[in-house]
């Protein structure tokens, strides 16, 4: 024999509301539904659990044997649920995130403090790694990316956060000793440092004012994969390199780096964030994500 627990629910409502009317009433369903369900479920066990009359609805001797049954199972269904609505309402549990490790100089060391400040149920894990993580066989609760397109992928969802606008900085002191650049084309005597992509393949300049563009792979005498490196490096006068503007912002303040060309962009990227398909997401992942737009969101 197969019980439907839906309809034991429902019978423990129409026990304990008095009647078919006052059950559909509470549970969404016609009154024609109520009385069907109960029926089908009768039928199931046996025999009947109510009497019915025109005035009233009486238990049998059955039906009250069957209704604290019924009750309990109904009483731990609404428990169940306060418990997800809790935990919906407030942030706790463990939250998983990856992200590459230069991005903690994107002001994301101070979302991190007002999130753990704000939400101490919640146990932050952070994954700082330039690898793709796979979020849902990692148990991964999100991603932080930077990208101009992400690859399509229906088991993900890509919110877009802010514009990462990028372009060109030097030390004052390297400028001063080798002199500033008058345009893209006098790069070429100037010590340019390389980005390296995530296969290995090194990154061009591509750079645009207006209608006019400028490309070319920069061959100085050091590449790599860090822009957090390439910052320190530009910023002790090694040489020119390609940054994000957010990135170099607080060594601008501060004196130690200067823009380059600053009438030439380098090709802004989108900063997502990537969740895992499109469930419904708990209370500690959405603030997340609300407090990241707050703090970086430019829309």
């Amino acid at each position: 024999m197969h019980l439907d627990a839906n309809d034991l629910m429902l019978f423990a409502l129409i026990a304990d509301s008095g009647s078919f009317a006052r059950a559909g009433e509470l549970s969404g369903l016609p009154r024609s539904t109520v009385s069907r369900r109960l029926s089908a479920l009768e039928a199931r066990l046996g025999e009947r659990l109510l009497t019915r009359s025109t005035r009233r609805l009486a238990l049998t001797e059955f039906g009250e044997r069957i209704l604290e049954h019924a009750r309990r199972l109904r009483e731990e269904a609404e428990a169940a649920t306060a418990i997800a609505q809790h935990r919906q309402a407030t942030p706790r549990g463990v939250l998983r995130v990856s992200m590459p490790p230069d991005f903690v100089e994107l002001d994301l060391t101070r979302l991190l403090l007002q999130y753990a400040a704000a939400y101490p149920e919640v146990r932050l894990e952070l994954d700082l790694s330039p690898r793709r993580v796979d979020l849902v066989g990692e148990r991964f609760d999100l991603a932080i990316r930077a990208a101009a397109r992400l690859p399509d992928d229906n088991a993900l969802v890509a919110r877009r956060i802010c514009a990462l606008g990028n372009g060109l900085y030097a030390s004052p002191a390297y400028l001063a000793r080798y002199g500033e650049p008058a345009s893209p084309d006098a790069l070429s005597a100037h010590v340019c440092l390389g980005l390296i992509s995530g296969n290995g393949e090194p990154l061009p300049w591509r750079l645009s004012r207006a209608e006019a563009t400028w490309e070319r792979v920069p061959d100085g005498p050091l590449a790599a994969n860090s822009p957090a490196l390439q910052r320190e490096l530009a910023a002790h006068g090694l040489g020119i390199a390609g940054l994000t503007e957010r990135f170099a912002q607080r060594l601008v303040a501060d004196g130690l780096l200067r823009r380059v060309l600053p009438e030439w962009s380098l090709p802004s990227v989108t900063l997502w964030c990537v969740t895992p398909g499109r469930r419904l997401l708990p209370a500690r992942t959405t603030a997340f994500i609300a407090l990241l737009r707050e703090l970086l969101g430019d829309a």
